[in-house]
C-alpha cells in the first residue's frame, strides 16, 4: 500500500517554540488576555488596605487548583511498523455499513499510535447492472463515501463523529483507504473495559437534490464473506515504539543536561513575587513549578525517514499540560476586589518526542 500523504497540524502551545520554556513576559501575555486588559494594572499599597479574600474566592481558587493537577490538555505522534486487524460487518444496509474490530492487545505495549488506515475493498459492478442504469458521465459515476466513529454510551444512546471521507467512482473496483487515526485515538480515550472499535461506513450521493445521480447505489464493498477472506475489510494500525523512540520521564536532578540527554521534564520554579509587574496583583501563588521540556530525542533511521517522508524530525515537546489558577486584585469603581483566573497550558505535565506533522487528537466529548 502506497503511503498516505496527510498535512498533520502542528500542536502550539503557548511557549515560543516546542522546547523553550515559560517566560514572565508569556504568563503576562496570557493574564492580560484572560482578563481582556491591555497592559497590567498598576496598584499601590493604598489599594489593598483592608482587602481580604473571602472564603467562597479562595474555595473557588482551591477547587481549580486540585483540578488542575488531574485534567490535562493532550497531543501528539508517529509510526515504525504496522499491523493489520481483521473486521467484520456487524450490520448492512444498502449504503450503510457497520464494521466492527476487536482491538484490546492490538496495539504494542509502550507504543505509540501513529496512523490506522482503514481498506475496503470495493467490488466491480457487474456489466449487466451497469447497463441498467445506463450510461453515466465520469463526474455523475461517483459517490461520497464518510466514515464515522460510533461510540455506544452507557444508558445505550449513540455517538458518531467524522472521521475521513473521499469520492469514489463506480468504474473502479479494489482497494479504497481512509485515514481513521483519530477514531482509534478517540477508542483510546474510553475507559476500560473498552468497547470494541465500531466504524460505519457511508456511502451517499455526491450531490444531494432530486435530480442527482443514483450511482452510489453501484458502490458495494466486500465483507467478511469474501472467499478465503480476500477483500475483507482490514485496519493497519502503525506504532513506533517508545522504549526506541520516547522521553523518559522526569530528568535526574543529579546529572546535567548534555547534548546527549534523552527527552526529559525538568523543575522550574517561576517566581511570581520577584516580577514587578505581579506586585499588588498577583495574590496567589506566590510562585509555581512550571516545568520545563529538554534534552534530545532519536529520530528515525534513514529506512523509516525515506518511507515516511511528510514527517519532519523528532523534536522535545510538552504533550500534556495542566492550567494554572490564580486569584488576582481587580479596581472596579475606585474598589478593589479579589478574582479568580485560570491560564491554560502553563504547566507541563509530561514530555514526550513528537515529529513535526504530528496529529492533535481531539478530547472525547461526553
Amino acid at each position: 500500500m502506497r503511503p498516505l500523504w496527510l498535512c498533520w497540524a502542528l500542536w502550539v502551545l503557548p511557549l515560543a517554540g516546542p522546547g523553550t520554556a515559560l517566560t514572565g513576559e508569556q504568563l503576562l501575555g496570557s493574564l492580560l488576555q484572560q482578563l481582556q486588559l491591555s497592559e497590567a494594572p498598576v496598584l499601590d499599597r493604598a489599594d489593598m488596605e483592608g482587602l481580604v479574600i473571602p472564603a467562597h474566592v479562595r474555595a473557588q481558587y482551591l477547587t481549580l487548583l486540585q483540578r488542575s493537577h488531574g485534567d490535562r490538555s493532550r497531543g501528539k505522534r508517529f509510526s515504525q511498523s504496522f499491523r493489520e486487524v481483521a473486521g467484520r460487518f456487524l450490520a448492512s444496509e444498502a449504503s450503510t455499513h457497520l464494521l466492527v474490530f476487536g482491538m484490546e492487545q492490538r496495539l504494542p505495549p509502550n507504543s505509540e499510535l501513529v496512523q490506522a488506515v482503514l481498506r475496503l475493498f470495493q467490488e466491480p459492478v457487474p456489466k449487466a447492472t451497469q447497463h441498467r442504469h445506463g450510461r453515466l458521465s465520469p463526474r455523475s459515476a461517483r459517490a461520497l463515501v464518510t466514515v464515522e466513529w460510533l461510540r455506544v454510551r452507557d444508558d445505550g444512546s449513540n455517538r458518531t463523529s467524522l472521521i475521513d471521507s473521499r469520492l469514489v467512482s463506480v468504474h473502479e473496483s479494489g482497494w479504497k483507504v481512509f485515514d481513521v487515526t483519530e477514531a482509534v485515538n478517540f477508542w483510546q480515550q474510553l475507559s476500560r473495559p473498552r468497547q470494541p472499535l465500531l466504524l460505519q461506513v457511508s456511502v451517499q450521493r455526491e450531490h444531494p437534490g432530486p435530480l442527482a445521480s443514483g450511482a452510489h447505489k453501484l458502490v458495494r464493498f466486500a465483507s467478511q464473506g469474501a472467499p478465503a477472506g480476500l477483500g475483507e475489510p482490514q485496519l493497519e494500525l502503525h506504532t513506533l515504539d517508545l522504549g526506541d523512540y520516547g522521553a523518559q520521564g522526569d530528568c535526574d536532578p543529579e546529572a546535567p543536561v548534555t547534548e546527549g540527554t534523552r527527552c526529559c521534564r525538568q523543575e522550574m520554579y517561576i517566581d511570581l513575587q520577584g516580577m514587578k509587574w505581579a506586585d499588588n496583583w498577583v495574590l496567589e501563588p506566590p510562585g509555581f513549578l512550571a516545568y520545563e521540556c529538554v534534552g534530545t530525542c532519536q529520530q528515525p533511521s534513514e529506512a523509516l525517514a525515506f518511507k515516511w517522508p511528510f514527517l519532519g524530525p523528532r523534536q522535545c515537546i510538552a504533550s500534556e499540560t495542566a492550567s494554572l489558577p490564580m486569584i488576582v486584585s481587580i479596581k472596579e469603581g475606585g474598589r478593589t476586589r479579589p478574582q479568580v483566573v485560570s491560564l491554560p497550558n502553563m504547566r507541563v505535565q509530561k514530555c514526550s518526542c513528537a515529529s513535526d506533522g504530528a496529529l492533535v487528537p481531539r478530547g472525547l466529548q461526553p
